[in-house]
């Protein structure tokens, strides 16, 4: 097929093998959800994970993905380092963090974007309860003073 005056390359030829002909081409057909579903046969982060028609790996990959939005949590609402620590080790501590939580974040999001309602769920339950334990004040010991002790990590912003 020649190209057509708007500089649109043309597809490039079948592979042509010398002995057979023809190559066949396989293609491996894979449904892509657009809206919500429900069930157990859903890939999440990974390809052929957790595997068709598997529920107890399907509530594996939902305990996975639940304590990834707990980490995340965690790696946002906790203390790690003392006041009087190193300024500069301190730093690149905090950046390390921030990294393993931007991963974490996004791991999450790729998990929630299979569409699967129970990964939803799994993720937004996470959410809570990782706030819940790290970021509320129903498990926080309170100092007396009135102040809460400030995050190592800047707050989730989005934009």
């Amino acid at each position: 097929m020649a190209a057509s005056h708007h500089n649109i390359p043309s597809p490039p030829p079948p592979a042509f093998n010398g002995s057979t002909g023809f190559m066949p081409t396989r293609r491996r057909k894979m449904m892509m959800h657009m809206t919500f579903f429900w069930g157990h046969s859903a890939e999440v982060l990974f390809s052929g994970w957790p595997g068709r028609d598997n529920p107890v790996m399907y509530a594996l990959s939902l305990l996975c993905v639940f304590v990834l939005a707990v980490l995340v949590e965690l790696l946002s609402h906790c203390s790690f380092f003392k006041p009087g620590a190193n300024g500069v080790a301190v730093g690149f501590l905090q950046t390390g963090l921030y990294t393993l939580r931007s991963g974490l974040s996004y791991l999450v999001m790729l998990a929630v974007m299979s569409f699967n309602g129970g990964v939803f769920l799994a993720v937004v339950a996470g959410h809570a309860v990782g706030f819940l334990l790290f970021g509320s004040r129903a498990f926080k010991k309170s100092d007396g003073s009135g102040i809460d002790r400030q995050a190592s990590l800047p707050p989730m912003t989005c934009g």
